[in-house]
């Protein structure tokens, strides 16, 4: 009988790492860390309380010898790019691969167009260029060795920015909008289909996980907010400049299957539970 892959989700309480570890749980070994004081994660004996600011982390990786790393925390920038060193450093030498979040921020330096999986990347914001950092260390790798998996917002039933924008009307307070700026985006339901699509093909590279479409930031939510029934919602909108400004990363060179593709359409719809 074949074995279960092992998977690692390093930050698997966390709102993209919880919902992977559910969407994987079912189909293979999988583990995840939290640093939190909630005992349903304490109890659970697939999770492991670990600090990445304080702890080494080969002793885990030696411990459990996961087949896949997925990376899916938060926290400092610097501490970040140190943990993810160690990380890689330790693939080097074991049969295992990461599966990295990145982020569309790696491009937000370049905002006259949408951005494609191997575009180069420039970032002049500080969680742009951290990440780049970590992407530039493992694109030194053997691409067998990991997946650069660059989301967009995420938005959909249950996300922290639906939440958020509840949250706002209820309270009356206006909604941030971004008239000016260009963007594509997911649901956290496709994000997670897709990273699972990813690891069942034993996909490597580089991904772009956004809609294959793309919409101007002030529409999107505009249109969110009318398919969540808040009427009458409060906005600032704020102008960075006076010209379109792109922040949109587009799959072009490693395209899913359809059914995992996504549109805006698909991602205001997702707003309701369906």
């Amino acid at each position: 009988m074949k074995r279960k892959k092992r998977i690692l989700i390093f930050g698997g309480s966390g709102f993209l790492g919880n919902a992977l570890y559910k969407e994987l749980n079912s189909y293979y070994n999988t583990f995840g860390t939290h640093n939190t004081k909630s005992t349903s994660f304490e109890k659970n004996q697939k999770f492991y309380a670990f600090n990445y600011e304080t702890e080494p982390v080969d002793i885990l990786l030696d411990t459990l010898k996961p087949d896949i790393i997925i990376s899916a925390v938060r926290g400092n920038f610097n501490s970040q790019v140190v943990f993810h060193f160690e990380i890689i450093n330790w693939i080097r030498n074991n049969s295992a691969k990461l599966i990295f979040l990145s982020s569309a921020n790696v491009f937000d330096s370049f905002t006259n167009y949408p951005s494609y999986e191997y575009d180069k990347t420039f970032s002049e914001s500080p969680y742009g260029r951290f990440k780049i950092k970590i992407e530039n260390a493992l694109l030194r790798l053997p691409t067998s060795k990991y997946v650069i998996a660059r989301i967009p917002m995420i938005y959909g039933y249950n996300s922290e920015r639906v939440q958020k924008l509840k949250q706002l009307h209820y309270l009356k307070t206006p909604i941030e909008v971004f008239p000016n700026v260009v963007i594509n985006a997911t649901t956290l339901s496709k994000f997670t289909q897709q990273i699972h699509y990813i690891i069942n093909r034993n996909k490597k590279g580089v991904f772009h996980l956004g809609s294959t479409d793309l919409v101007h930031h002030f529409d999107l939510i505009l249109d969110i907010c009318k398919k969540l029934n808040l009427n009458n919602p409060l906005f600032k909108q704020v102008y960075n400049t006076n010209e379109d400004r792109y922040l949109a990363v587009l799959p072009k060179d490693n395209l899913l299957p359809k059914n995992l593709q996504i549109t805006i359409d698909d991602v205001v719809e997702g707003s309701l539970k369906t």
